[in-house]
Order: C-alpha cells, then structure tokens, then sequence
C-alpha cells in the first residue's frame, strides 16, 4: 500500500517520488514475507539488482531486530526519493520500542551459544551510506539509506 512521505529526523528534504508501506506480523515467518513483497516493490521501482541484494540484507537484519526485541507492530517503509541523477533508497522499520528484557535464569542458555546475534548493525553500516535510529513517544524507527546508481 502506499502512502505519502512524512517528514522525520534525518528524512530528505524533497518529497519521496515512491513510498512503500509493508505491514508485517509479529512472528519469525515475516521476515521472509516481509522479504518476498520487498523485492516485489523493488523491481518495480527497477533498483539495480546489486542494490536490490543489498536492500533486502538490509531489510531483513532491520526487521528481525525488531520482531525478535521490540513490541508490535512493526512497519516497513521503502521511499525513494529522486534527486537528478542520485537517488537513494531509504528503508525504515517502525516498531512500538524495545521488550523488556528478563534476567536470564540460572539454567537457561549461555553467552556462547548466542555468538550469531549482535551482528545486524555492522551488517546495515557496511550496506548504507548512512544509517541511524530514533524514538518518539511510543515508537523506535530504525533506518538506512543505500545508493541507487541511475
């Protein structure tokens, strides 16, 4: 479905020429979802396929970070604003802001076993040109802007 553009923190300052909004459910399965119709609205804004790769990387780390650590519901945003030739892509998951965190229990799992995690946010630097996070009232956005060669 798509919408307008709102402005937030670090949004550019022309109106985005596409916007997309990806509802997901809050389970593990959305990822790949959430994935597939990213791809779908990729090709249809024809985005390079090397950035396109690159974009659902993006997408995935960003909304399993919020499916796995933040309350629903979570949104994902595709926009791509159009400047000349230098486009971006910019990519926002929306989620209700961080889960509580429980202290583990004696004989739950160990630090060692969870060596695979932690690794989004190096993942999403090295993709984007720029990348960040902001929080409103009740809201948590995390969000990153790759290049679109023309």
């Amino acid at each position: 479905m798509s919408t307008p553009a709102t402005h937030t923190p670090d949004a550019e300052t022309e109106p985005a020429s596409r916007v997309e909004d990806l509802r997901m459910p809050h389970i593990p399965e959305a990822v790949s979802v959430v994935r597939r119709r990213a791809r779908t609205v990729l090709a249809q804004w024809r985005v390079p396929t090397s950035t396109a790769d690159d974009a659902l990387l993006v997408i995935s780390e960003l909304t399993t970070n919020a499916i796995v650590h933040a309350l629903p519901p979570a949104v994902l945003r595709l926009s791509m604003p159009e400047d000349g030739n230098c486009r971006g892509l910019r990519i926002e998951v929306t989620d209700a802001g961080p889960v509580r965190r429980r202290r583990p229990s004696p004989g739950g799992p160990h630090l060692a076993e969870h060596h695979e995690n932690g690794r989004g946010t190096g993942i999403v630097a090295a993709l984007s040109t720029r990348h960040g996070m902001f929080r409103h009232c009740e809201t948590t956005t995390r969000w990153a802007v790759l290049h679109v060669t023309a």
